[in-house]
């Protein structure tokens, strides 16, 4: 998720570090029936809001552009005993393959055994305290990070995987509150057996560092009650969905630009898989865009989200025509 400020910086980073691809997929091809065929778009960059999707063919209307995986994802705290505790899929009444100890579940053995390199770490703190913390203070991104640590610490992923993305401008009175968040973090881990070099890389630094990214470029995951709705994304921290059963942070998903009336959307159909499909027909050339926010809210509400959800004002013919 884009933002008009700090491009040149990004445009570096972008530079030393090409997106990764390999987590996404679209339908199959006829030559080559066991491998996906690749994404019709382009991440290139622009002078006006650095990087963004652009599609490399025409792409009909309704079409599936690309699935993704995310790198990190986490269930919402009203959420944790009731989907699973890796793919965030809802479970049934009946958690199978629970684990009674720390009262989460996986909904196959195929998610928790995805899930073991990272959950064998995670579950050695005592992450009560932590969790009270981010309920009371209504926060939901230092669960990400928590996760995205464990995953670290566990080799699954490397510590500066998120540092392609674009990091929000963030207050002084942000950081004071992230400062605390991370201390909690640390000294929870901190009271386990793990070893220090483990933790070598969660700093002060690192943390405020991938928070920063993960305001603007995690996403809430919203799955479809009973039915195949089509749902908007909408990861404005100022905004909390009750039908939002987790946040997540994907690769080249957040390389989207916003647009309040966009061309394309994001929406998961069962789990944390996210899929990106078009709303309408996309010339060879065009700019990929999502909507960031609900869509429906009029002008005002929209800047006020976008501003302090994302640190920039619209510019998008809907909103230059102030509808």
């Amino acid at each position: 998720m884009s933002s008009l400020f700090r491009y040149s910086r990004w445009a570096s980073q972008f530079k030393k570090s090409p997106p990764i691809f390999t987590s996404f997929s679209t339908a199959t091809t006829d030559a080559q029936p066991n491998r996906p065929s690749p994404p019709p778009i382009r991440v290139g960059l622009t002078d006006s809001v650095g990087r963004a999707v652009f599609a490399t063919r025409r792409i009909g209307a309704g079409e599936l552009i690309h699935t993704a995986k995310p790198i990190v994802a986490h269930p919402s705290l009203p959420s944790l005993h009731k989907v699973c505790y890796f793919c965030l899929r809802k479970l049934p009444s009946q958690k199978p393959h629970s684990e009674a100890h720390k009262n989460v579940a996986f909904c196959s053995e195929h998610c928790k055994d995805q899930s073991k390199n990272f959950y064998e770490i995670e579950k050695k703190a005592d992450w009560s305290r932590f969790n009270e913390y981010c309920r009371l203070q209504g926060l939901k991104y230092p669960l990400l990070v928590k996760r995205f640590a464990c995953q670290v610490m566990s080799g699954v992923v490397s510590a500066d995987i998120l540092d392609i993305l674009q990091p929000a401008n963030l207050t002084s009175e942000m950081v004071s509150m992230m400062e605390k968040e991370f201390c909690l973090l640390r000294s929870t881990f901190q009271e386990t057996d793990i070893k220090g070099e483990q933790m070598a890389f969660l700093t002060k630094e690192w943390y405020t560092g991938v928070l920063a990214r993960m305001r603007i470029n995690a996403f809430r995951v919203e799955l479809p009650g009973g039915s195949y709705e089509d749902l908007l994304s909408s990861a404005a921290a100022s905004i909390e969905a009750e039908i939002a059963v987790g946040n997540a942070v994907y690769m080249l998903p957040s390389f989207y630009n916003h647009d309040c009336d966009p061309n394309a959307h994001i929406l998961w159909m069962e789990n944390v898989d996210a899929r990106l499909k078009t709303l309408r027909n996309i010339e060879a050339g065009e700019e990929l865009r999502i909507c960031y926010i609900d869509a429906s809210m009029n002008y005002k509400t929209r800047q006020t989200v976008l501003y302090e959800g994302f640190g920039f004002l619209c510019n998008c013919p809907r909103c230059l025509s102030n509808d």
